[in-house]
C-alpha cells in the first residue's frame, strides 16, 4: 500500500501527566519517507521518534536529541500507527505531550473523520529475518517478535491483582483501532500514587485521565488524600475495586491500554513491522528494548 500522511493540521493542548507542564501540540502533514518526528518549537530542536533516542522509560516513554527531550510520546505514536499514518511532524512547545484523557481517543476523534492523504511512495514494512525475544528475568516480562505477513499485536497483563485478574488484548493492522483500542486510558494502583507523587510524577493527573485500581483495603484518610490529589471533593471505591473517578469503557480496559502503549512504543522502530508482536506483562522499558533490538538489526 501507499504511504499516508495527515490531510491537515490538528491541534491539542493540556498538561503533561508526569511533569504537570502545559503544552500546545500540533500534528502536521509531512512528506514521503519522513517518518514521525517531534519538533520542540520552543527550542528549535527536532527529535526523531526512534528507539535509539529513548532516554527514559519510567512510567512513560521519553525520547531525547542532545539535551532536548519529549516526554510521554507513546499515546500519540499509537494513534498515528493505529490510523495508518506513515509521515507526520508533531510540533510541541514544552517537554511533555498533553495527557488529555489518558488515551488516544481525542487524536483519532479529530483525525479519523477526515481520512488520510495518500502519497505516491509505497509503504516500506520492516521485515524480520528471524524471531526476536527480549526478556526481563527480574519482572518475568517478555516481548517476542515473530515474522509475519502483516503487523499484529497481542498482550497478556498479569499483575497478580485480585481486581484486574489476567487481562488479554489483541489488535492487527486493518482492524478497528478507533473503536476497540484508542479510548482505553492509562491506569495505576492506588498504593502507587503516593510513591509516584513523591517522585515528582503524576503532577498532571486528574479525574478524567487515569483509572485507579484499589488493590488493598483503604481508609477514609487515604481516600481524602486522593481526593486532594485529583482535585475532587468526594471519591469512593466501587464494588469492582476501582476508584470512582471514572467508569470503565471495557472490562479489560487496562489490558487494552497496555496494548495501546505497546503499539506506540514499537513504532519507535520507525515504520510498520511485518511481525506478530506478543508480550507478557509489557511496559515501556521492555517495549523500548525490543524496538531498539530490532532497529539495531536493520
Amino acid at each position: 500500500m501507499n504511504q499516508q500522511t495527515l490531510k491537515k493540521e490538528y491541534s491539542f493542548e493540556g498538561r503533561g501527566l508526569h511533569t504537570g507542564r502545559y503544552a500546545h501540540m500540533t500534528l502536521c502533514p509531512a512528506p514521503e519517507n519522513f517518518g514521525i518526528r517531534f519538533l520542540r518549537v520552543d527550542l528549535g530542536v527536532e527529535v526523531p521518534a526512534l528507539a535509539d533516542r529513548v532516554s527514559r522509560t519510567d512510567r512513560s516513554t521519553t525520547i531525547t536529541e542532545g539535551d532536548v527531550s519529549v516526554v510521554t510520546v507513546e499515546h500519540v505514536l499509537s494513534a498515528l500507527t493505529g490510523l495508518g499514518v506513515d509521515n507526520a511532524l508533531v510540533k510541541i512547545d514544552n517537554e511533555e505531550v498533553p495527557i488529555l484523557d489518558g488515551s488516544a481517543r481525542l487524536y483519532v476523534a479529530a483525525i479519523a473523520p477526515d481520512g488520510l492523504e495518500a502519497q505516491e511512495a509505497q509503504r516500506v514494512y520492516v521485515e524480520l529475518k528471524e524471531e526476536i525475544e527480549i526478556r526481563d528475568e527480574e519482572s518475568g516480562s517478555w516481548v517476542k517478535l515473530t515474522p509475519a505477513d502483516r503487523p499484529s499485536y497481542e498482550v497478556t497483563v498479569d499483575f497478580g491483582s485480585r481486581v484486574l485478574g489476567v487481562q488479554n488484548a489483541r489488535w492487527a493492522e486493518g482492524e478497528d483501532y478507533v473503536g476497540q483500542i484508542a479510548s482505553c486510558r492509562t491506569f495505576c494502583f492506588f498504593h502507587e500514587l503516593e510513591f509516584l507523587a513523591a517522585r515528582g510524577l503524576v503532577k498532571g493527573g486528574d479525574v478524567d485521565n487515569a483509572i485507579v485500581v484499589v488493590e488493598h483495603p483503604v481508609n477514609m484518610e487515604q481516600i481524602e488524600n486522593m481526593c486532594r490529589l485529583f482535585g475532587q471533593p468526594k471519591l469512593s471505591v466501587t464494588e469492582q475495586g476501582y476508584l470512582s473517578n471514572l467508569k470503565l469503557h471495557f472490562p479489560n480496559e487496562c489490558g487494552r491500554h497496555k496494548l495501546l502503549d505497546l503499539i506506540g512504543d514499537m513504532r519507535l522502530v520507525g515504520s510498520y513491522i511485518n511481525a506478530h508482536i506478543s508480550a507478557f506483562k509489557p511496559g515501556h522499558k521492555i517495549n523500548s528494548k525490543a524496538a531498539k533490538e530490532l532497529l539495531s538489526k536493520l
